[in-house]
């Protein structure tokens, strides 16, 4: 018996890799591993995703860890640098901003001596509201940064949808119009927009980048879908084992607060995972839990270390037995959406002591 870990099969990640580059055609891949890979782990994942045209992580640290475990790939740094003393770090280590403010155009300009020039993105706001320079700004300093000694190339222009995940929604082409407008301004520009749900929904067709990360892993990032449906296979099984069976009676209750009360004579089973693992606190009796091959439901609350299921009156599930949290059985987006969260939060929070077991499957 062992406490929770996840299977992370390699062989699905490359599957799925293959269906992405298989929907952007010739366009290039910027793999998006950032937050440990989607709780995937970073480093593995990119020694995995070796043949992407770069990586993007969120935070220097994520960059950092990777230079200094051999990956050279091109490493997008996706909220560029917080500040102007990380700049000739990333230069030396190859490491490409993203510049989303003239705060930070003006941080790389200033310095003089920075020790190779730098391969820059550079990020303006169609629509998102995040981050990003405002559309009026875009031509301006993207020439500023074309003809900088600082800036190896030509910057990569990029921005984000906000709406992809709806495809129909009217903000998708307003900001593509946009988009086209900036571009219209920059001949031969580079440009990227297309993260998961705008490169399987068809909103980009003239990306050069695409920027999937979701997909990567399996997961859907349409509403109502599955990764299934879109060909894609689950890479993280997250599972643990049944450390105790025991009989309850009728009207006895489960757990902390007698969140949950048996209304007939039941078998309920401990699985050795909980919030300290990052399975959610919140997960509502009836969230489901797979095991040999059938689906049971959580009852009572989540503890730090234990769920509680409701085996049934007749006890299909033994002690000792593993059961699946989600993965290729039990889609993450189904237990998300009883849960009343979203994947990305659910991958993103599995806790760092949750073993990670790495199959060629």
């Amino acid at each position: 018996m062992r406490p929770a870990w996840a299977d992370i099969h390699l062989g699905a990640l490359r599957h799925n890799l293959e269906v992405i580059r298989a929907r952007a055609g010739s366009k290039r891949v910027l793999a998006i591993l950032k937050a440990n890979a989607y709780g995937h782990g970073l480093t593995r994942i990119a020694q995995e995703l070796g043949d992407v045209d770069a990586i993007g992580v969120a935070r220097v640290d994520e960059a950092l860890q990777l230079r200094n475990a051999g990956v050279t790939r091109p490493i997008v740094l996706l909220e560029g640098f917080f500040d102007a003393k990380q700049i000739p770090v990333l230069a030396v280590s190859h490491i490409q901003p993203v510049l989303h403010t003239k705060h930070q155009v003006g941080q790389l300009l200033s310095i003089q001596d920075l020790p190779e020039p730098m391969r820059v993105w550079l990020k303006v706001d169609t629509g998102m509201h995040r981050l990003g320079l405002n559309p009026e700004d875009a031509e301006r300093v993207y020439k500023t940064l074309e003809a900088a000694p600082q800036v190896a190339a030509r910057p990569v222009l990029m921005s984000h949808f906000a709406c992809a995940d709806e495809p129909q929604h009217g903000q998708n082409q307003r900001q593509i119009a946009l988009f086209e407008s900036i571009k219209a301004t920059l001949p031969d520009v580079t440009t990227s927009f297309a993260n998961s749900a705008a490169l399987f929904a068809g909103l980009a067709p003239d990306d050069d980048w695409v920027r999937p990360g979701l997909a990567l892993y399996g997961i859907s990032p349409f509403a109502q879908e599955t990764g299934r449906d879109l060909d894609l296979r689950a890479v993280m099984n997250l599972q643990a084992s049944i450390i105790s069976v025991r009989k309850i009676r009728a009207g006895e209750s489960v757990g902390y607060g007698a969140a949950w009360t048996a209304s007939k004579d039941t078998w309920i089973g401990i699985v050795a995972i909980g919030y300290g693992d990052g399975y959610p606190r919140l997960a509502p009796n009836g969230t489901p839990v797979w095991i040999n091959g059938k689906v049971y439901p959580i009852v009572g609350r989540v503890a730090m270390d234990m769920v509680t299921v409701d085996l049934g009156d007749t006890m299909s599930a033994k002690l000792g037995d593993t059961a699946q949290l989600w993965g290729p059985d039990l889609p993450v987006e189904q237990v998300a959406e009883k849960v009343g969260t979203i994947p990305y939060e659910l991958l993103c929070n599995v806790a760092r002591r949750v073993n990670l077991d790495y199959l060629e499957t």
